[in-house]
Parts: C-alpha cells; structure tokens; sequence
C-alpha cells in the first residue's frame, strides 16, 4: 500500500506492506483522513512529543527516530475480516472508528504508532468492537470529522453547563469550532468566539457562534460582561456578598488555542467565579500566576478526546444534521500532497480543516 510517511522529520511517500487482520480486527481502506493540528506539532518537534508521551504514561508511544505515519480523524471501508472474526459488516460498509485497534486484550493507538499506520495510509487494521457504520448515506468526507467534532463535544460535557451560563471560547481553530458546535447543540447562549483570523470568526458563525470577537480590536471579556450583566446589575462587592440585585450569569471559557501564555492571560482577565475549560493542546513550557485563580476563585478543567459514547454521539450530530461540518473542510490533497498541506495549514485564513485522500 501506499502511505505518506513521516521519516526523519520529513513526510515521505513510500510503499509499505499492506496489513493484516489479526483475530478481533478488520481490514479497512482509507477514504479519507483530516489532518490535526497535534500532527502537525508531532512533526514539527517529534522528540518533545515523543518524550511528553513517555512522561505522562505513555498514551503515545512514537519513537521519533522511526517511521510513523500518521492520522487518527478517518472514514473507512470494510475490506475483509481477520481470522474467527465473525463478519458483522458487509465488505463496503463505511465505518469510523476512535484512532485505536486492539491486538489480543492491547489497546494500540492509532495515528501515533511506529508499529501500526494511521490515515495517512490506504489500508489500516481496526478493531471490529469499535466500528461504528457511518448512517444516513452520509460521505466519507463529513463522518472523517466525528473525531474532531467529538473533542468538542466531550469539552462540552466535561464542562457541565447549565441554561444559566455563558460559554466564551478562545481560538476558533479547529478545537474552537468544535467546542462551538457541542455548545449550539448543548443550547446554551449566547455563545461569544473570539479569534485574530476574520476567516476562523467567520467560520464561528457558521458553526453556531452567536458574537464574534477580534481581540485586536475589542475585548473578549468585556463582550462577556455585556452580555452577562443583567438590567439593574450593582457591581460592587457589598452588593455581591450579600447578593443584592439581579446577578452576573456565570462564565465558562473554553481555551482552545493551545500555545504558552494563554491560560495565564485567561486567568487574569476571567470574572470571579469562572470555569476555565483548557480544550488546546500546549505541548510547551508554560506559567501561571496562582495568585489570580486563588483571589478570583477559579476552576481550571483540563479535558482530553471524548468517550465511546462522545464519539458514537457525535457521528450521529453529523449524520443527522444538527452539525453541518462541510465549512470546515477547507481542502482536500492526496497522499503527495500532504507534505504540503502541513506547510499551508500554519496559515489560518487559508484553512481550517485539510482532509488526506489517499486514493487521489
């Protein structure tokens, strides 16, 4: 098969050995694959990721100094079963997966293994307790976004909101759409979004964003502020100790940029009382000023991926169109392509979410 290989800190297009299904897995083609932003930072410093895998339990397991060929958000086809795996779906069904397989009782990830590639590949072999059937006549295209739709969807649930709150999100990447969707469908509103990118506020609206913010030009928290302040509200301390007048609703703030500093800023900026919701994925050193999270009596929520249910949850938001997910697919390239797509998605206004075919 043919597969686009990230081999000593370049992606390569090679022919590797087709897999084959073991016992409990199916032999699956690749339709189509996006590509994340924690592939793109996998690539770019795959020793850090390979070490903050090792140091925080080894929940990825790559090897920077051998090949990986990466994607973990993908759409497939049945092609054949292994050996004494009863064949529960017919060869042609569209199915989709969380980026895992099973080897025996071994979970392996898929997407981050030397050992097994992920959607940058034709073929995978994956787990036949995890397929779920793509429903609805959906495309290969639209169910491939559950994964990323369900990051968003599990930091909704994880942030257990009510109809009181007011969500802001920080960065409308990816992550921020997500996160934007899971809010639209959870009904909680208004949803403000804030983002540098006039393409990525754009793309906030469609998705469900009630107000968008440039940060250039007007503050995401004093937006919150108005839109969390009711009629006849007294901001002073006696008033709120002792809970006079019409309340501020309670704020819960999403960061989904992922890149040092932001959190700190978030903290100094929150109301008192806040959520913070920490959905991006930092890999690097970061700081914080506890004293802000003490004085203001901050919660800060760390979440990571979604639940089997999450993501069967999310493939049917998508095929039952309470998510539209086409917006966010901004391009699509074949294997020979991918090399160049990871270069073009540091640009924000020229894509959001680039979808590897590797059949093209």
């Amino acid at each position: 098969m043919r597969a686009a290989v990230f081999r000593q800190g370049s992606i390569v297009v090679d022919t590797l050995a087709d897999p084959v299904p073991g016992e409990g897995q199916v032999l699956v083609k690749t339709l189509a694959c996006g590509i994340c932003g924690s592939d793109l930072h996998a690539a770019k410093h795959p020793r850090q990721f390979a070490e903050l895998g090792r140091r925080s339990g080894n929940r990825f397991t790559m090897d920077a100094d051998r090949d990986v060929v990466f994607g973990h958000e993908f759409c497939c086809e049945v092609v054949e079963y292994g050996p004494g795996t009863p064949a529960r779906l017919k060869p042609g069904t569209l199915v989709c997966s969380i980026p895992a397989t099973l080897v025996g009782e071994t979970v392996q990830n898929i997407g981050y293994s030397n050992a097994i590639a992920g959607g940058f590949a034709q073929y995978m072999p994956l787990a036949d307790k995890l397929l779920l059937a793509v429903p609805n006549g959906l495309t290969a295209t639209d169910a491939a976004l559950t994964e990323p739709i369900a990051v968003g969807w599990h930091a909704v649930q994880q942030a257990r909101l009510t109809k009181q709150d007011v969500p802001l999100v920080i960065g409308c990447g990816p992550v921020g759409l997500a996160v934007i969707a899971g809010l639209a469908i959870k009904d909680v509103h208004p949803i403000i979004a804030a983002d540098y990118s006039p393409a990525r506020r754009a793309l906030a609206l469609k998705m469900g964003a009630d107000i968008v913010v440039d940060p250039a030009e007007v503050s995401p928290y004093e937006t919150w502020q108005h839109a969390a302040t009711p009629d006849g509200f007294i901001d002073t301390r006696y008033a709120r100790v002792f809970g006079i007048g019409p309340q501020q609703r309670p704020a819960v703030i999403f960061e989904c940029v992922g890149v040092p500093g932001v959190i700190r800023h978030i903290m100094e900026s929150a109301p008192a009382s806040a959520r913070i919701v920490v959905v991006g994925v930092c890999m690097e050193t970061d700081r914080i000023e506890p004293f802000f999270g003490i004085l203001k009596q901050l919660n800060i929520q760390f979440v990571l991926a979604y639940t089997a249910q999450e993501f069967a949850e999310s493939l049917h938001f998508i095929a039952e169109g309470k998510v539209d997910v086409t917006p966010l697919v901004t391009g699509t390239v074949g294997l020979d392509g991918v090399s160049g797509a990871f270069a073009e998605l540091a640009n924000p206004e020229r894509h959001a979410k680039v979808m590897v075919d590797p059949w093209a």
